[in-house]
């Protein structure tokens, strides 16, 4: 399992995404309310990049289809996405951010 860094904590901006690559799969990385979340960047739905999605109420929207996904769990919470997104673990040590997968 790898841990990749992100960047420092000051260097993010509330609601910023950015996409990593973390073990061979893209990654969509935020800031929302002060912490970390990090899903696998993809729809569950119709294979649509999550990056640039709207975040609000804890959720990112897909760009195409509306489905939305809770970002702490990865849930789908509106249709037409049902499936979950996969999500990654992040860290924050010694000011920089880091992305992995789950154990």
């Amino acid at each position: 399992m790898s841990r990749v860094c992100v960047g420092t904590v000051d260097g993010w901006n509330e609601r910023e995404q950015r996409e990593v690559e973390v073990d061979g799969q893209s990654v969509v990385v935020m800031r929302y309310e002060g912490e970390f979340y990090a899903l696998r960047n993809l729809c569950t739905h119709k294979d649509v990049p999550l990056l640039g999605g709207e975040v609000s109420d804890g959720k990112i929207t897909c760009t195409k289809h509306g489905g939305k996904f809770e970002l702490a769990t990865g849930k789908a919470k509106a249709l037409p996405a049902v499936k979950p997104v996969r999500i990654f673990h992040t860290e924050v040590d010694g000011g920089q951010v880091f992305v992995a997968e789950l154990d």
